[in-house]
This record gives structure tokens, sequence and C-alpha cells, in this order.
């Protein structure tokens, strides 16, 4: 399986919005399995279509320890969400960039699984985080949009200087 190029900020690609899963099949399962080896060597907890130019609903995240427990959200919605935390956060998009962002503490999602059948769960603590970053990423959404113009000004010249550097 080979590893797919992660788009970064400011990419303009990064600002589509994803369509719809029409099918589930053996080649959107290739794709999660190409998505899957790219977030483990990135390494990241997650990882959205959008962000290796493949504008689909598709996230996939594993925010255990262990590295094993893949969850994989075709079509996604939040269909209820509750509290609110604040946490840092970074994205593979965004590489060495972290800052606070304030997101619903507790969500509930509905979604398909690899396979297309539908499913819930609730959220709480960092998988609430990464799938609400991830599913922003659907909507066209980075996170260092939800922080001031100023810092999105300083993160862009910091990147682009990086890409200089190259």
């Amino acid at each position: 399986m080979p590893l797919l190029e992660i788009l970064e900020y400011p990419d303009q690609r990064l600002l589509t919005v994803a369509k719809p899963v029409d099918t589930v099949d053996d080649g959107l399962r290739a794709l999660i399995d190409d998505m899957a080896e790219t977030m483990y060597a990135a390494p990241g907890v997650g990882l959205a279509a959008t962000q290796v130019d493949v504008h689909i609903r598709l996230v996939i995240v594993d925010v255990s320890e262990t590295r094993d427990q893949l969850q994989v959200f075709i079509n996604p919605e939040i269909v209820e969400q509750e509290g609110e935390q604040a946490c840092e956060e970074g994205c593979l998009s965004v590489p060495g960039i972290y800052d606070t962002v304030t997101r619903a503490a507790r969500i509930r999602v509905r979604a398909l699984d690899r396979n297309g059948a539908p499913f819930e769960i609730v959220a709480e603590e960092m998988l609430s985080v990464c799938l609400q970053h991830e599913f922003d990423h659907l909507e066209g959404k980075v996170f260092v949009d939800y922080l001031s113009r100023l810092k999105q000004s300083r993160i862009r010249n910091r990147i682009e200087k990086r890409a200089r550097r190259r």
C-alpha cells in the first residue's frame, strides 16, 4: 500500500467541501487502507480524505495508545453535541503548529463503517476533539481557521518560510 501525499496548509485544495460517498466498495476500502498507512506513518491520530486530495466524506481515526483501533467514518454527521472543552490541537496538514481550539465536549455521530453498515457512537474527550477536527476538513476547514487573523498570518508565514528552506 502506498503512502499518500498529505496536503499542507495553505493549499487551496484543503478548502474543498467533500461530497458524500455513493458506494462502499473495494476501491474505497483500498483508499481507507492507504489512508491508515499514511496516518500511522505521519504519525497522526486522524486523517480526512480531503487531506490526501480525495474530496469525499471519509474520515479515519485511531486515538488508542496501542495504535491498533482504527475507526472508519463514511458520510459522518454529528447528530448531537453538548458541553465545551478547550484542547491543544495539531494537524498533519499544518505540521509543527499547535494551538488551543474550543469544541463540544461530547458528540453523537452517525456514519457508515468500512463495509457500509450504519452505526452511531458517542464520543468524549480526545475522540470527540479528533472527530470534530477531522469532520471540519470535510467542510473545507482547518483548525487554524478558529484562530485570530494575526495567528493565521504568522502560521502561514512560518510554513512558507519552512517550504523555502526545503
